[in-house]
C-alpha cells in the first residue's frame, strides 16, 4: 500500500466551513455583528502578515474591515466566525502584504487555510462577474460562494481546475525531472498537466507523461491533493513507474529538457547550484522529498 503525503502546506485548514449557514441571512448578520468575529482582508491575492513572534495573518474585527465583497470562510471550535473581505489593505505598523507563495508554508494551519480559501474566492469573483449564458452582471450569493444571474436566474459556482502532478521513477529508483521552456535555467520539477474532459485521473497521468517526454507509465498511485489557487487549480499528486532505458523524447512546446536523477545526482546538482531546491509550498516539493527521504540540500523556507 502506498503511503499518503503527510504534510501539504495549503491543505492544512482547520476551520469548519459552516456551509449550512451560507444562506441564513439572520445568522450571517449576527455573526458579522459579533465583536468576537474576525475578518481577513485580501487584495490582489495578498493579506497583511506579521512576522513576530511567528508568521501570522492580521485579522481585524468587523467594525475595522473595509467595505467590500464579504465571504464566509468558516468557524472554529470556540465559535469564532471568520469572514474574508476584498478591499484595500490597511497600513498597520509591524505588518506587510504577502501572498501564498511567500507565506503559505510559514503560516500556522488555521491561517494557511484562511488565506488559501480567501485568495481562491477573490480570484473567482474578480474573473466571473458576468453570466456566461446572457452576459448580465451577476450578484454575490450564499455568503460569497455562489454568483447568481438576475436576468436568467442561473447559479454559478467557484471554478476549480483539476491537475495531475506525478513523480515518475524507473526500475533503478531514479526520479525524472524536467524544465519548462519559460523556466529559469536552474529550475527543475516533476511533470504535471491538467485533466481533460472525459478523462480519469489515472488516464491524465499516463497521457501527460507520454505527451511531455514520450514514456509509457505503469503502477500509478494517488498520494494526496493540495489546492493551488494561483489562480484556480487543485493539484492531485501521484507516483508512477516507467522504463529508464527508453529514450526520453521531450515535447519542445512543453519541456526544454528532461533527465533521470539518482539521489546522489540530485544532491550534487543542488549543492553545486546547477539546480535550486524547491521550497516546501508546492506538492511537487513534497513528492520529491518523499522520494529523496527528507529535506533537500539548501532548501528555502518557502
Amino acid at each position: 500500500m502506498t503511503e499518503s503525503l503527510e504534510w501539504l502546506a495549503l491543505s492544512r485548514g482547520t476551520l469548519d466551513r459552516v456551509a449550512l449557514h451560507r444562506t441564513d441571512d439572520a445568522w450571517l448578520d449576527d455573526a458579522w455583528n459579533d465583536p468576537k468575529t474576525r475578518v481577513l482582508v485580501v487584495r490582489d491575492g495578498r493579506a497583511l502578515v506579521a512576522y513576530e513572534p511567528s508568521p501570522a495573518l492580521l485579522l481585524v474585527p468587523p467594525d475595522r474591515a473595509p467595505d467590500g465583497e464579504r465571504w464566509l470562510l468558516g468557524a472554529d471550535d470556540d465559535g469564532t466566525v471568520y469572514f474574508g473581505v476584498s478591499g484595500e489593505l490597511p497600513a498597520i505598523e509591524g505588518t506587510e502584504p504577502a501572498g501564498l507563495r511567500r507565506v503559505g508554508a510559514l503560516l500556522g494551519d488555521r491561517d494557511s487555510g484562511l488565506l488559501t480559501h480567501a485568495v481562491a474566492l477573490e480570484h473567482w469573483h474578480n474573473t466571473n462577474r458576468y453570466c456566461p449564458r446572457c452576459g448580465a452582471e451577476t450578484r454575490v450569493s450564499s455568503a460569497g460562494h455562489v454568483r447568481v444571474c438576475p436576468r436568467d436566474g442561473s447559479q454559478h459556482f467557484p471554478r476549480v481546475d483539476p491537475a495531475v502532478i506525478m513523480l515518475v521513477t524507473d526500475e533503478a529508483d531514479r526520479v525524472l525531472l524536467a524544465r519548462g521552456p519559460q523556466w529559469p535555467a536552474d529550475r527543475r520539477s516533476i511533470l504535471a498537466g491538467f485533466v481533460e474532459p472525459g478523462e480519469s485521473l489515472e488516464q491524465a497521468v499516463a497521457r501527460e507523461v507520454k505527451e511531455e517526454v514520450g514514456l509509457a507509465v505503469r503502477d500509478v498511485h494517488y498520494l494526496g491533493s493540495q489546492p493551488w489557487p494561483l489562480p484556480q487549480s487543485l493539484m492531485l499528486g501521484f507516483t508512477a513507474r516507467a522504463d529508464g532505458d527508453v529514450p526520453l523524447n521531450p515535447d519542445p512546446e512543453e519541456i526544454l529538457d528532461a533527465a533521470w536523477y539518482t539521489r546522489d545526482d540530485l544532491r550534487a546538482a543542488i549543492e553545486s547550484g546547477e539546480i535550486v531546491a524547491p521550497g516546501p509550498l508546492s506538492i511537487a516539493a513534497q513528492l520529491i522529498m518523499r522520494w529523496y527521504g527528507g529535506e533537500l540540500p539548501k532548501m528555502p523556507d518557502f
